[in-house]
């Protein structure tokens, strides 16, 4: 069931739900291959995030940690948050000059709804390295960032 939702048409406010969303990512997510949290503590508004993906297993990027950046602007979970890759990285969905996700190239953007999450953003994001399009893309080297 995803995040804020309980069927009831209850809205929940912006803060409580990034609460919820800052919890559940502390507590680590799935296979631990996800994981995001807060950069700044004492940021009232809960705006800027760090997500890490490591890369899925039989593609260029097995192995391989990336770090992204999320920002949840007041307008968020109604409108997405930013999403930028700080690893470099080699996918169709992102922009190869600054690492930003671009929403017209990758559908949870494109299409958000106000119940999807940063951890489906990252989760789907690895779902997308591994597609037939990216998981053999030639990479940059490791340890490079935009």
């Amino acid at each position: 069931m995803a995040l804020g939702s309980g069927g009831s048409g209850v809205v929940v406010p912006r803060n409580f739900r990034l609460l919820e969303e800052l919890e559940r990512g502390e507590k680590g997510i799935g296979d631990g291959t996800v994981s995001y949290g807060m950069d700044d503590s004492d940021d009232i508004y809960m705006r800027s995030w760090t997500g890490t993906i490591i890369g899925p297993l039989n593609t260029v990027h097995e192995g391989r940690i990336y770090q992204l950046k999320l920002f949840c602007d007041k307008d968020y979970p109604e409108k997405p948050p930013s999403v930028r890759f700080h690893s470099r990285i080699n996918m169709t969905c992102v922009n190869h000059e600054s690492g930003g996700v671009e929403p017209k190239k990758f559908g949870l953007l494109a299409n958000w709804q106000r119940e999807y999450t940063m951890e489906d953003i990252l989760t789907q994001l690895k779902k997308e390295m591994a597609a037939p399009h990216n998981r053999k893309l030639v990479q940059p080297p490791e340890g490079t960032f935009f």
